[in-house]
Protein backbone atom coordinates (compact mmCIF):
# COMPACT_ATOMS: atom_id res chain seq x y z
CA UNK A 1 0.00 0.00 0.00
CA UNK A 2 3.35 2.49 1.00
CA UNK A 3 4.46 1.57 -2.18
CA UNK A 4 1.44 2.50 -4.17
CA UNK A 5 0.75 5.78 -2.78
CA UNK A 6 4.44 6.51 -3.67
CA UNK A 7 4.26 5.85 -7.02
CA UNK A 8 1.35 7.99 -6.92
CA UNK A 9 2.88 10.94 -5.45
CA UNK A 10 5.51 10.43 -7.67
CA UNK A 11 3.57 11.20 -10.70
CA UNK A 12 1.84 14.13 -9.31
CA UNK A 13 4.96 15.83 -8.16
CA UNK A 14 6.33 14.64 -11.72
CA UNK A 15 3.41 16.31 -13.67
CA UNK A 16 2.24 18.85 -11.59
CA UNK A 17 4.11 22.06 -10.05
CA UNK A 18 3.89 22.33 -5.91
CA UNK A 19 1.72 25.63 -6.45
CA UNK A 20 -0.93 23.63 -8.47
CA UNK A 21 -0.76 20.89 -6.01
CA UNK A 22 -1.02 23.02 -3.13
CA UNK A 23 -3.89 25.58 -4.77
CA UNK A 24 -5.74 23.81 -7.14
CA UNK A 25 -4.99 20.26 -5.60
CA UNK A 26 -5.81 21.04 -2.26
CA UNK A 27 -9.24 22.65 -3.91
CA UNK A 28 -10.35 19.83 -5.75
CA UNK A 29 -9.66 17.90 -2.46
CA UNK A 30 -11.99 19.87 -0.43
CA UNK A 31 -14.57 19.74 -2.97
CA UNK A 32 -14.55 16.71 -3.35
CA UNK A 33 -14.67 15.06 0.28
CA UNK A 34 -16.86 18.28 0.99
CA UNK A 35 -20.16 17.10 -1.76
CA UNK A 36 -19.91 13.28 -1.46
CA UNK A 37 -20.38 13.29 2.55
CA UNK A 38 -22.71 16.01 2.58
CA UNK A 39 -24.85 15.43 -0.57
CA UNK A 40 -26.29 11.96 1.52
CA UNK A 41 -27.46 14.14 3.85
CA UNK A 42 -29.46 16.52 1.52
CA UNK A 43 -30.54 12.84 -0.02
CA UNK A 44 -32.19 11.91 3.02
CA UNK A 45 -33.47 15.88 3.48
CA UNK A 46 -35.43 14.91 0.27
CA UNK A 47 -36.59 11.67 0.99
CA UNK A 48 -37.85 12.82 4.24
CA UNK A 49 -35.84 10.73 6.46
CA UNK A 50 -36.73 11.01 9.70
CA UNK A 51 -35.77 7.70 12.04
CA UNK A 52 -32.31 9.43 13.16
CA UNK A 53 -33.40 13.48 12.68
CA UNK A 54 -32.79 15.31 15.28
CA UNK A 55 -35.39 17.89 14.90
CA UNK A 56 -38.99 17.14 12.89
CA UNK A 57 -38.48 19.96 10.39
CA UNK A 58 -36.85 19.63 7.12
CA UNK A 59 -35.49 22.09 4.81
CA UNK A 60 -37.88 22.79 1.86
CA UNK A 61 -36.04 21.93 -1.98
CA UNK A 62 -36.19 25.87 -2.83
CA UNK A 63 -33.86 26.53 0.19
CA UNK A 64 -31.47 23.33 -0.74
CA UNK A 65 -30.78 24.88 -3.85
CA UNK A 66 -29.86 28.33 -2.68
CA UNK A 67 -27.86 26.20 -0.28
CA UNK A 68 -25.85 24.64 -3.16
CA UNK A 69 -25.84 27.65 -5.67
CA UNK A 70 -24.13 30.09 -2.86
CA UNK A 71 -21.86 27.37 -1.66
CA UNK A 72 -20.49 27.02 -5.44
CA UNK A 73 -20.24 30.77 -5.61
CA UNK A 74 -18.41 31.47 -2.42
CA UNK A 75 -16.22 28.40 -3.07
CA UNK A 76 -14.93 29.82 -6.34
CA UNK A 77 -15.07 33.59 -5.08
CA UNK A 78 -13.92 33.22 -1.37
CA UNK A 79 -11.71 29.56 -0.46
CA UNK A 80 -9.94 29.25 -4.23
CA UNK A 81 -8.35 32.44 -3.85
CA UNK A 82 -7.22 32.21 -0.06
CA UNK A 83 -5.62 28.90 -1.21
CA UNK A 84 -3.72 30.67 -3.86
CA UNK A 85 -2.39 33.60 -2.01
CA UNK A 86 -1.87 31.25 1.18
CA UNK A 87 0.85 29.17 -0.48
CA UNK A 88 3.70 31.66 -0.24
CA UNK A 89 3.35 31.32 3.28
CA UNK A 90 3.39 27.85 3.63
CA UNK A 91 5.97 27.49 1.53
CA UNK A 92 7.89 30.27 3.77
CA UNK A 93 7.09 28.01 6.81
CA UNK A 94 8.40 24.64 5.45
CA UNK A 95 5.83 23.74 3.31
CA UNK A 96 7.31 20.69 0.87
CA UNK A 97 5.20 18.57 -1.37
CA UNK A 98 8.55 15.76 -2.05
CA UNK A 99 9.11 12.44 -1.22
CA UNK A 100 9.99 10.71 0.88
CA UNK A 101 6.28 11.02 2.44
CA UNK A 102 5.68 11.76 6.26
CA UNK A 103 5.76 8.68 8.37
CA UNK A 104 2.03 8.16 10.21
CA UNK A 105 3.26 9.22 13.22
CA UNK A 106 4.49 12.16 12.36
CA UNK A 107 0.47 12.99 10.22
CA UNK A 108 -1.12 11.80 13.03
CA UNK A 109 0.22 13.76 15.33
CA UNK A 110 0.14 17.12 13.39
CA UNK A 111 -3.42 16.76 12.73
CA UNK A 112 -4.62 15.86 16.20
CA UNK A 113 -2.29 19.29 17.25
CA UNK A 114 -4.48 20.85 14.45
CA UNK A 115 -7.35 19.87 16.10
CA UNK A 116 -6.56 21.35 19.14
CA UNK A 117 -5.44 24.88 17.74
CA UNK A 118 -8.55 24.75 15.72
CA UNK A 119 -11.08 24.15 17.78
CA UNK A 120 -9.52 26.79 20.27
CA UNK A 121 -9.48 29.54 17.83
CA UNK A 122 -12.33 28.79 16.34
CA UNK A 123 -14.75 28.69 19.69
CA UNK A 124 -13.09 32.20 20.33
CA UNK A 125 -14.00 33.65 16.93
CA UNK A 126 -17.56 31.84 17.19
CA UNK A 127 -18.16 33.29 20.20
CA UNK A 128 -16.96 36.61 18.92
CA UNK A 129 -19.70 36.36 16.02
CA UNK A 130 -22.38 35.79 18.54
CA UNK A 131 -22.26 39.66 19.69
CA UNK A 132 -24.94 41.42 18.82
CA UNK A 133 -23.30 43.53 15.82
CA UNK A 134 -21.39 40.84 14.56
CA UNK A 135 -24.65 38.08 14.52
CA UNK A 136 -26.63 40.60 12.83
CA UNK A 137 -24.29 41.51 10.17
CA UNK A 138 -22.12 38.74 9.50
CA UNK A 139 -23.22 35.52 11.61
CA UNK A 140 -26.71 35.34 10.77
CA UNK A 141 -26.31 34.40 7.28
CA UNK A 142 -25.02 30.87 8.69
CA UNK A 143 -27.89 30.39 10.80
CA UNK A 144 -30.38 30.67 8.13
CA UNK A 145 -30.83 27.04 8.05
CA UNK A 146 -32.12 26.76 12.05
CA UNK A 147 -32.40 23.13 10.73
CA UNK A 148 -28.85 22.22 9.20
CA UNK A 149 -27.89 19.68 6.52
CA UNK A 150 -24.55 18.51 5.91
CA UNK A 151 -24.01 21.47 3.35
CA UNK A 152 -25.02 24.08 5.47
CA UNK A 153 -22.00 23.54 7.37
CA UNK A 154 -19.69 26.15 5.08
CA UNK A 155 -23.11 28.13 4.16
CA UNK A 156 -21.80 31.42 5.61
CA UNK A 157 -20.90 34.97 4.67
CA UNK A 158 -17.95 35.57 2.70
CA UNK A 159 -16.03 37.67 5.75
CA UNK A 160 -16.93 34.62 8.21
CA UNK A 161 -15.62 32.23 5.77
CA UNK A 162 -12.07 34.26 6.09
CA UNK A 163 -12.52 35.02 9.83
CA UNK A 164 -13.25 31.20 10.77
CA UNK A 165 -11.17 30.18 7.84
CA UNK A 166 -8.21 31.48 9.70
CA UNK A 167 -8.73 28.97 12.28
CA UNK A 168 -8.31 25.83 10.11
CA UNK A 169 -5.37 27.03 8.54
CA UNK A 170 -3.59 27.99 11.21
CA UNK A 171 -1.87 25.00 12.52
CA UNK A 172 -0.37 23.77 8.85
CA UNK A 173 0.73 28.09 8.34
CA UNK A 174 2.71 27.91 11.34
CA UNK A 175 4.26 24.32 11.00
CA UNK A 176 4.67 24.06 6.97
CA UNK A 177 3.63 20.89 7.05
CA UNK A 178 4.03 17.81 4.11
CA UNK A 179 1.45 18.37 1.07
CA UNK A 180 -0.10 15.03 1.92
CA UNK A 181 -0.77 16.27 5.96
CA UNK A 182 -2.37 18.92 4.46
CA UNK A 183 -4.67 17.15 2.31
CA UNK A 184 -5.49 14.57 4.74
CA UNK A 185 -6.06 17.45 7.91
CA UNK A 186 -8.78 19.44 5.08
CA UNK A 187 -10.05 16.12 4.31
CA UNK A 188 -10.56 15.11 8.30
CA UNK A 189 -11.43 18.57 8.98
CA UNK A 190 -15.01 18.62 6.44
CA UNK A 191 -16.07 15.50 7.23
CA UNK A 192 -15.73 16.41 10.78
CA UNK A 193 -17.88 19.75 10.09
CA UNK A 194 -19.85 18.10 7.65
CA UNK A 195 -20.88 15.21 9.99
CA UNK A 196 -21.67 18.22 12.72
CA UNK A 197 -24.39 20.14 10.84
CA UNK A 198 -25.63 16.70 9.51
CA UNK A 199 -29.10 16.78 11.23
CA UNK A 200 -28.72 13.27 12.26
CA UNK A 201 -27.85 11.33 15.44
CA UNK A 202 -27.66 7.80 14.34
CA UNK A 203 -26.30 4.79 16.96
CA UNK A 204 -22.72 4.94 15.20
CA UNK A 205 -22.07 8.69 15.59
CA UNK A 206 -18.68 9.14 17.34
CA UNK A 207 -20.35 11.76 19.62
CA UNK A 208 -21.38 8.52 21.36
CA UNK A 209 -18.22 6.55 21.97
CA UNK A 210 -15.96 10.02 22.17
CA UNK A 211 -17.57 12.02 25.17
CA UNK A 212 -15.36 15.42 24.49
CA UNK A 213 -16.55 14.73 20.67
CA UNK A 214 -19.19 17.47 19.88
CA UNK A 215 -21.23 16.15 17.14
CA UNK A 216 -24.54 16.70 14.92
CA UNK A 217 -26.50 17.09 18.37
CA UNK A 218 -24.01 18.63 19.77
CA UNK A 219 -24.30 21.71 17.32
CA UNK A 220 -28.19 21.62 16.21
CA UNK A 221 -28.89 22.89 19.79
CA UNK A 222 -26.37 25.60 18.79
CA UNK A 223 -28.76 26.24 15.21
CA UNK A 224 -31.59 26.41 17.49
CA UNK A 225 -31.89 29.04 19.11
CA UNK A 226 -31.29 32.07 16.34
CA UNK A 227 -29.60 34.31 19.15
CA UNK A 228 -26.78 35.49 20.06
CA UNK A 229 -25.98 33.79 23.27
CA UNK A 230 -26.73 29.81 22.13
CA UNK A 231 -23.49 28.84 23.63
CA UNK A 232 -22.43 25.04 21.91
CA UNK A 233 -20.02 27.57 20.20
CA UNK A 234 -16.81 24.73 19.94
CA UNK A 235 -15.96 23.00 16.77
CA UNK A 236 -14.71 19.90 17.20
CA UNK A 237 -14.76 19.42 21.29
CA UNK A 238 -16.81 20.07 23.89
CA UNK A 239 -14.38 20.98 26.36
CA UNK A 240 -14.22 24.68 25.99
CA UNK A 241 -18.02 25.33 26.48
CA UNK A 242 -17.82 23.31 29.52
CA UNK A 243 -14.72 25.18 30.68
CA UNK A 244 -16.32 28.47 30.29
CA UNK A 245 -20.18 27.50 30.70
CA UNK A 246 -21.24 28.20 27.13
CA UNK A 247 -23.10 24.89 27.31
CA UNK A 248 -24.84 25.20 30.35
CA UNK A 249 -28.79 25.54 28.45
CA UNK A 250 -27.42 22.03 26.65
CA UNK A 251 -26.35 20.25 29.76
CA UNK A 252 -29.64 21.29 31.13
CA UNK A 253 -31.64 20.37 27.86
CA UNK A 254 -29.80 16.80 28.06
CA UNK A 255 -30.56 16.15 31.53
CA UNK A 256 -34.26 17.22 31.19
CA UNK A 257 -34.62 14.66 28.03
CA UNK A 258 -32.88 11.93 30.44
CA UNK A 259 -34.88 12.45 32.85
CA UNK A 260 -38.22 12.38 30.83
CA UNK A 261 -37.08 9.49 29.21
CA UNK A 262 -36.42 7.73 32.24
CA UNK A 263 -39.96 8.28 34.28
CA UNK A 264 -41.15 7.15 30.25
CA UNK A 265 -39.88 3.73 31.06
CA UNK A 266 -41.34 3.75 34.58
CA UNK A 267 -44.69 4.62 33.50
CA UNK A 268 -44.69 2.38 30.71
CA UNK A 269 -47.52 -0.44 31.47
CA UNK A 270 -46.26 -4.00 32.01
CA UNK A 271 -47.57 -7.20 29.69
CA UNK A 272 -49.24 -9.27 31.84
CA UNK A 273 -48.07 -12.83 31.10
CA UNK A 274 -51.04 -15.40 31.96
Amino acid sequence: MAQILENVWEYLITNFSEFQLASAGTFVIHESVFFLSGLPYLLMEHWGLRKYKIQDRMNTPAAQEKCIIKLIIYHLCVNLPLMIISYPVFKYMGFTSALPLPSWKTVALQIISYFILEDFIFYWGHRLLHTKWLYKHIHSVHHEYATPFGLTSEYAHPAEILFLGFATIFGPAITGPHLLTLWLWVSVRVLETVEAHCGYEFPWSLSRFLPVYGGADFHDYHHRLLYTKSGNYSSTFTYMDWIFGTDKGYRKLKALKTAQEAHDRMSAPTEKVE
